[in-house]
């Protein structure tokens, strides 16, 4: 593969979206379907490139060493772009083509009579093309400007029904939470920039993403105090986009933009672009213990902590989307004990079980009009390929045995034991309870959703708002979803899920078997990706499968599982929520962390105290500088217009009197 052949991998679905934005949508938005085959073809040719790219690096030690061009100088800092082409770059470029071409064929059956047809497919172009981008990027300055612009993407497409006060409140939401990871992100790289001396020294680039883990090696060129300062704050950035504690705050309500959107969002761009950074830069986490400790730590608390919230959401979007953030919590738990490669190995898999659960979620909307599980139920009796896709999915995510999800999330909790220690043992612990709240929760959506007997849809959801439709909805009736009608979703919503859900069941043992399987070499997903690190000479460990935690995993899904049977699918008459109350409000008020922020921290700390404090300074500092630097203009400008008398005689004493002085002060001075 030449370079020019990896640049297009990005350039397909940036030509797709000029083309729409400003070809297809002013001139022919009345053939907006042009749009979506548009974007298919282009994301469906980034596939096979990024398919040819995962083969050119099999064996190929470190990144494929093409050169990087120069961008700009800047105090003598050259700062360059270029592609680096290795083995995570590869099976990423898979992952978010392969879900995105699933993604834009659904969109056609689910956004088919939506007035923005044209406008979605634009962004889903720009979405797919800008996460390109960031995988694909050399130096981390390029990395940060794809890193911002998958930002953008987000916030356009949370907000794509703009007209709905409660999605352009998600979308600035989503915006603003995410600023305050990339601050740390950019403080990062700020402290790079301003370290450029002991980098040049060495005869490298602070920029550049091979030097940058060059110098963390050894700790020779940076001391394990700065690359632990460095690791924070890109685990910061890391932080934000992936939705991990406390900055998970702004996924649940991203649901307010279309499902194929949370979709793309969950299982293969923005949220996955977090986990990508941190493993981008394992090297330096690697050199920094202390780092490595608390991405272990918060990624073990957010596994449970979000996992715990959806046990009990009835809006079917936000179990989902609880799911991924505990499931990213994993991948976090699993960079945080040093098993690299298991972390990529578990978004591989979980892009696809995850981006059908949504999916599925979208076609049981097609059907009911609503997204609240209380007034669905019954639906595998008119969706029968849907429930089985999802049964699927729900399966994965639970850990069953042989399913895709079982393999990744077997070897995560392996390292966490294998690690030891306290924190070892702590986030086995917590990935272990994990494993139960996940099966249990996943399952509860399954029964509430497709068996018992159907519970009303949109109607009656209209009933018990009080004739309105429900908050729980997240989608238009412009798009086709607002009404009651019992069948299965069309085609090309139908196909994407079958071929996901075949994914879900076996592209766990076919990507990363534990023994030799038909010709595949065992765990060869896990040692391509050690391979590009190879040169680095780190430990990333030996993936394995343990028997005694294999068979405890199975178990704990299986409890799960009984249990959300016991009390949703059993009985004639749903049981809603256990016999809780207290413990179910904390839960369902999300342990009332959007009170602490947007209450206390947002209206009454911040506003009252620090709001006033720069509102003070500005006016009594600032404005009153300002205003007196104007004054001393405007007033010595008159004093000096009263000296210019237009008098000669004036003017020449003036000048002698000043050559006097002149002479006398040389003849004492000179």
């Amino acid at each position: 593969m030449t370079e020019g052949w990896a640049w297009t991998i990005f350039f397909l679905p940036l030509a797709s979206f000029v083309v729409i934005a400003f070809v297809i949508r002013p001139f022919f938005n009345r053939q907006a379907e042009l749009a979506g085959y548009l974007t298919i073809a282009a994301v469906a040719g980034s596939l096979v490139l990024s398919l040819w790219a995962l083969a050119e690096t099999r064996g190929h030690e470190g990144p494929i060493g093409w050169d990087s061009h120069l961008w700009f100088t800047v105090g003598g800092l050259e700062v360059r772009i270029g592609i680096l082409l290795d083995s995570l770059t590869a099976v990423m470029a898979v992952v978010v083509c392969g879900v995105s071409l699933m993604v834009q064929v659904y969109s056609q059956g689910y956004m088919r009579r939506d007035p923005g047809y044209a406008r979605y497919y634009a962004f889903m172009s720009l979405f797919t093309a800008s996460m390109l981008g960031l995988v694909l990027a050399r130096s981390i300055l390029q990395l940060y400007v794809f890193w911002e612009l998958v930002g953008l993407c987000s916030y356009l497409l949370i907000g794509f029904w703009y007209h709905r006060p409660s999605a352009a409140r998600a979308a600035m939401k989503a915006f603003l939470v995410t600023r305050l990871g990339d601050l740390g992100f950019l403080l990062a790289i700020l402290y790079l920039f301003f370290h450029q001396g002991a980098f040049q020294a060495a005869g490298l680039n602070p920029l550049e993403i091979p030097d940058i883990h060059a110098a963390a090696v050894g700790g020779l060129i940076l001391g394990t105090g700065a690359l632990t300062w460095i690791a924070i704050g890109i685990f910061a950035g890391a932080a934000g986009k992936s939705a991990q504690f406390p900055l998970h705050v702004w996924l649940p309500d991203a649901m307010e933009g279309p499902t194929p959107v949370s979709a793309l969002i969950h299982a293969a761009t923005m949220v996955a672009a977090g986990v990508f950074l941190v493993a981008r830069f394992f090297p330096v986490f690697d050199a920094a213990p202390d780092a490595m400790t608390l991405v272990a730590i918060i990624g073990g608390f957010t596994a449970l902590f979000a996992a715990s919230m959806a046990m009990v959401m009835y809006d079917i979007k936000r179990v989902v989307a609880y799911s991924t953030i505990s499931q990213l919590g994993y991948m976090m738990l699993a960079l945080g004990v040093g098993a690299y490669a298991v972390a990529i190995f578990h978004l591989f898999t979980h892009a696809f079980f995850k981006a059908l659960l949504f999916l599925g979620a979208g076609s049981a909307n097609h059907a009911t009009g609503t997204f609240d599980m209380r007034y669905m139920g019954g639906l595998r009796r008119y969706q029968p390929w849907t429930y089985w896709a999802f049964l699927a999915a729900s399966l994965s995510l639970a850990g069953v045995f042989p399913l895709a999800g079982f393999w990744s999330k077997d070897e995560i909790l392996g390292q966490a034991w294998l690690f030891g220690g306290p924190v070892g043992v702590t986030v086995f612990l917590l990935g272990a309870a994990t494993a139960f709240m996940t099966a249990f929760y996943i399952f509860r959506v399954l029964f509430m959703t497709f068996h018992g007997d159907f519970r009303g849809g949109v109607e009656a959801e209209k009933q018990a708002a009080g004739g309105s439709v429900g908050a729980a909805r997240a989608d238009d009736e412009a798009s086709g979803h607002g009404g009651v009608h019992l069948a299965e979703s069309p085609s090309s919503m139908v196909l994407p899920m079958v071929i996901l859900a075949v994914l879900s069941v076996a592209v766990g043992a076919i990507v990363n078997p534990p023994v030799e399987l038909l010709s595949i070499p065992a765990h060869w997903l896990s040692h391509l990706l050690d391979y590009s690190l190879k040169p680095l000479d780190l430990d990333l460990g030996t993936p394995t499968i343990t028997l005694w935690i294999a068979v405890l995993s199975v178990a704990l899904a299986a409890a799960g599982i009984g249990l959300a049977w016991l009390l949703y699918g059993s009985r004639r008459k749903v049981a809603w929520k256990v016999d809780l109350p207290s413990v179910h409000r904390v839960l369902s008020r999300r342990y009332y962390m959007d009170e602490l922020y947007e209450g206390e921290l947002t209206d009454k700390v911040f506003y009252r105290s620090l709001c006033r404090f720069l509102d003070w300074f500005d006016r009594s500092l600032l404005d009153e500088v300002a205003e007196k630097m104007g004054w001393f203009g405007r007033n010595v400008g008159r004093a000096l217009a009263l000296v210019q008398t237009g008098q000669l005689q004036a003017y020449g004493t003036a000048i002698t009197v000043g050559l006097g002085v002149i002479v006398i002060a040389y003849y004492l001075w000179g």
